[in-house]
């Protein structure tokens, strides 16, 4: 296993299988029933498989407050985005703290969560907070403003993981680094990508090995935009180019299956919390992480991370400038 430590340094593992995945999923049926859009389901898989280590399940009060006003969980780890499980207050209204929902997506319930909280936020506020605009244009803003007014916070346990086309290269932190550590990987720089390699990006994943053992390609395969090249397209992209030109013995393809929140800065934050959780050491912060549109300068999502030291931080994040070719 990798020897880096964990955001938190708890590594959760939510997720059951065999018969008691079988005895959940029979109690799921019977309990009232939460359904989830796209971006809850890729949550649900992110917290029970651990990569949103150290958190149990969607966050109760304490810990969105605290990380919208300060990007760190309550207890102080640096985390960067809300992850919250919105409903109606219709739907709220049949809930009781401590009772077990079921959590489904379009193929069934996947999940149960047992509810420590319910609570309402200012949601016009809190978005430009996270988002740094109340523009409703953005996606992410758009998105949270469709959504109910209340919050249901509690922890998880995953029974079955929902369709997926990228099932032989879903690694959950606990696989990776029991990968690195078959490879002897003992420093992994973690690279974000919801677009094909361009040859930019190959510079610099080729200046970050020069320091490091290997580069874990991880793309994120979870909801983006309608304009984003489909995660298939770009998935075959990422293979021809370790099979044909970089040397595969030092380079892991594994999806990331998150979604896009489009949050800048703050989603820079989140992504490398969560390729800390998957082993990384090092993380590539490049020009306009997590950006859309021109809501966010540049290099923000860089200069996000002098509010954190080495320490709390736990992975390293290597920043790169805009770069070009010089036809001088």
């Amino acid at each position: 296993m990798s020897t880096q430590a964990s955001n938190g340094s708890v590594l959760i593992n939510n997720e059951v299988q065999g018969e008691l995945a079988q005895e959940l999923a029979a109690k799921a049926l019977r309990l009232p029933q939460i359904p989830l859009d796209t971006v809850n389901v890729s949550d649900v898989v992110l917290l029970a498989t651990g990569a949103l280590s150290p958190l149990q399940g969607f966050m109760c009060r304490e810990d969105y407050a605290s990380v919208v006003e300060t990007l760190r969980l309550y207890d102080g780890t640096v985390f960067g985005l809300p992850i919250t499980l919105a409903v109606t207050k219709d739907q709220a209204r049949d809930l009781r703290l401590g009772s077990v929902v079921a959590l489904r997506d379009a193929d069934g319930p996947l999940a149960v969560m047992t509810i420590e909280d319910m609570f309402t936020i200012d949601k016009q506020r809190d978005l430009a907070i996270v988002f740094g605009t109340s523009d409703a244009a953005h996606p992410g803003v758009a998105r949270g403003l469709v959504q109910g007014d209340v919050l249901l916070g509690g922890p998880i346990q995953l029974f079955r993981r929902p369709m997926d086309p990228f099932a032989s290269f879903h690694l959950t932190p606990h696989q990776l680094r029991a990968e690195f550590a078959r490879r002897g990987w003992r420093t992994i720089v973690g690279f974000q990508t919801r677009n094909p390699i361009h040859r930019a990006h190959e510079y610099i994943q080729k200046c970050a090995l020069e320091i490091v053992d290997g580069l874990l390609l991880h793309p994120l395969v979870g909801e983006t935009k309608n304009d984003d090249v489909p995660a298939a397209v770009r998935m075959r992209s990422y293979e021809v180019m370790i099979r044909h030109y970089y040397v595969p013995e030092r380079v892991c393809l594994a999806v990331f299956p998150a979604a896009m929140r489009y949050a800048g800065p703050r989603e820079a934050v989140f992504h490398a919390m969560c390729r800390r959780n998957y082993g990384c050491t090092h993380f590539i912060v490049g020009r306009d992480h997590a950006g859309v549109g021109s809501y966010y300068g540049t290099y923000d999502a860089q200069r996000i991370f002098a509010q954190f030291t080495p320490t709390e931080l736990g992975i390293r994040p290597l920043m790169f400038e805009h770069a070009f070719y010089c036809r001088k």
